[in-house]
Order: structure tokens, then C-alpha cells, then sequence
């Protein structure tokens, strides 16, 4: 039986760089899809290898039914393409990108949901989103105020802290996928 890893997390918590460090890691060699996220955001905005659209095209997807799963935040709009259904229907497990606000009803929408959770302190990700320069000092500041009021709802989640070297983290999450793999061959 396939398996969706959700992947959530505070801004600057390293979700992208975990999921590209294991994607290099796993490479193929396992039965595991890496799935990129349309998102109303320019191209080569940051670190995420995402599929750029503008808010025209998004709600001409949306309207076709193109997405399994979508959601807006921060004035963006975020979706996980249709194919997720078809890899996980040929048995592969299913790495995304998701949303902490849309946890539940991705979790109506895929009930074994897998969910990860990506954090770290706040003295890292306020480091981390300063170095992005994409957020001024309030908007900063507004995303950690919304870490600590979302991260009370965050039961039933592998968590993952990743406040040191990338390789501590990633192979913890590299394990996780690993060993789900294993389990449900």
C-alpha cells in the first residue's frame, strides 16, 4: 500500500531543503515520488522547484479539476497536481509539500496521511527568513507569531527538528521514507 508524506512546517523551518536533500539521497532507488506544487509565485523565487503560474492560469487548473490538493496563504496560492493520485494508485509513496492550515482537510481528503513536521527554533527561522530577503521585519515577525498559534494543532505528526546540519535532518527524513518503504512492500 502507497503512502503520503505530507510535509508541513513553519516558513524558513527547511522544508525544501530536506525534501531536495532526500531526493538526491533516495534518487530513484526506491519506489518514492517527489511532487512540485503550482504556485502563483515568479520562477526561481527561492529555493522551491515549483511550477510557476499566474492567479489566472491557477484558477483555470483549479476550475478543471487539476488539483488534488490546494490552498492559499500569504496572499499565494499553493496546489499538488492530479499525478500524486496516479503514482500512488501504481504503488509509489508520495512525498508533498503541504500546508499546516490545510491539514485537515488533506487529512479528510487521504485519512493514512503520513505527516511530517519541519521546525525549528525561533532564532533560526528568523535568521533563515531575514536571509531570503523575500519578507520586510513586520512580515517576519507576523510568520512566527503564526508558527506558535498553529503549531498547537500539530498532533499525530513525525517531527523533525532542524536547527543544525542539513545532513542531521535530512537523513532523518531520508530514514522516515526509508523505512515506510520498507514496511509496505
Amino acid at each position: 500500500m502507497s503512502k503520503l508524506f505530507y510535509v508541513i512546517g513553519p516558513s524558513g523551518a527547511g522544508k525544501d531543503t530536506l525534501m531536495n536533500y532526500a531526493r538526491k539521497q533516495i534518487n530513484g532507488s526506491e519506489n518514492v515520488m517527489f511532487a512540485h506544487r503550482y504556485i502563483t509565485r515568479p520562477p526561481f523565487a527561492g529555493s522551491e522547484n515549483h511550477v510557476s503560474l499566474s492567479n489566472e492560469e491557477f484558477e483555470l487548473m483549479k476550475k478543471a479539476g487539476m488539483f488534488a490538493l490546494q490552498w492559499g496563504s500569504h496572499g499565494k496560492y499553493y496546489g499538488i497536481g492530479q499525478e500524486i493520485n496516479s503514482w500512488l494508485n501504481k504503488g509509489f509513496n508520495v512525498v508533498v509539500n503541504g500546508s499546516r492550515e490545510y491539514l485537515p482537510v488533506a487529512r479528510q481528503l487521504y485519512p493514512d496521511l503520513f505527516v511530517v513536521l519541519i521546525t525549528a527554533g525561533a532564532e533560526v527561522l528568523i535568521k533563515r527568513l531575514a536571509g531570503r530577503g523575500r519578507e520586510t521585519p513586520d512580515e517576519i515577525a507576523a510568520r512566527i507569531a503564526r508558527t506558535a498559534e498553529l503549531g498547537e494543532n500539530m498532533e499525530n505528526c513525525f517531527i523533525i527538528q532542524n536547527d543544525g546540519e542539513i545532513e542531521e535532518a535530512g537523513s532523518k527524513l531520508v530514514n522516515l521514507i526509508s523505512a515506510a518503504q520498507k514496511i509496505l512492500i
